[in-house]
């Protein structure tokens, strides 16, 4: 299981499936329950059984999208630096942008959606839901991908005066079209997993993720990612939330 702060880097991953195997009493905090937490009775001794630690309870497949797409929120805010300090004519910060369209391309598109489409689409497709919703999904994944590579070309070297214009057309479809994108899927798309993947098949997922996710970026996984974009922010100076408060 991926860790859950930049604290525990050095804490041994647990794997979801080492927390899913376990025995419905000990998951639930002991083998004789009066309720979740009671005690284990052996013999005439009460012996407590420790109930798993937030770090070792298994990350459901909503929950993890849903992580993702803090990443490419994340990712957004460092695109609307850039168009400010375009737009008021600064130097275009081409290495800090080229490396968010970079995690937008490894990790939202080659990763998080292809997760979508083979595994949470077809699934609703075939129950019924969502028809009208899953193919414009689909669409805004593939006019994304294309913004990407216009993003990443534009900020591979240095940007004449034309291609900063485009530049910021390109970063602010992209924010418009996923803004309600990621809002759509969070808020009726992945709820509706529950309702048409089994208990079994929904476990089965959630490792399947697991397993992608530490395949292609390490054992560090989703923090390591969310720890490149923090490096991104720092560089652009948006990284101190208390910036963000407003005066009222």
């Amino acid at each position: 299981m991926r860790k859950r702060a930049s604290s525990d880097r050095e804490t041994p991953i647990v794997r979801r499936r080492e927390v899913l195997g376990l025995p419905a009493a000990l998951a639930c905090g002991s083998a004789v329950l009066t309720g979740c937490g009671a005690v284990q009775q052996v013999g005439n001794a009460a012996t407590p059984t420790p109930a798993p630690t937030p770090e070792q309870m298994p990350v459901t497949p909503p929950e993890d999208l849903m992580r993702e797409h803090g990443v490419l929120k994340r990712v957004l805010l460092i695109y609307r630096e850039g168009i400010r300090r375009i737009n008021a004519g600064e130097q275009v910060p081409a290495q800090p942008l080229h490396a968010g369209a970079g995690i937008i391309r490894t990790f939202i598109e080659e990763y998080h959606e292809q997760l979508e489409e083979r595994y949470v689409f077809p699934r609703l497709v075939k129950a019924g839901k969502l028809t009208d919703t899953v193919p414009v999904l689909v669409q805004q994944h593939r006019r994304g991908r294309v913004l990407t590579g216009r993003i990443l070309d534009a900020t591979a070297r240095p940007t004449p005066q034309q291609a900063r214009r485009d530049l910021v057309t390109n970063m602010a479809a992209f924010i418009r079209m996923y803004e309600p994108h990621e809002a759509r899927e969070d808020t009726v798309v992945f709820p509706a997993m529950r309702d048409v993947i089994p208990p079994k098949e929904f476990a089965e997922m959630a490792e399947t993720f697991e397993d992608e996710e530490h395949r292609r970026f390490g054992a560090a996984g989703f923090t390591g990612v969310v720890g490149q974009v923090a490096d991104i922010e720092k560089t652009l100076g948006i990284y101190d939330l208390k910036q963000f408060t407003p005066r009222v």
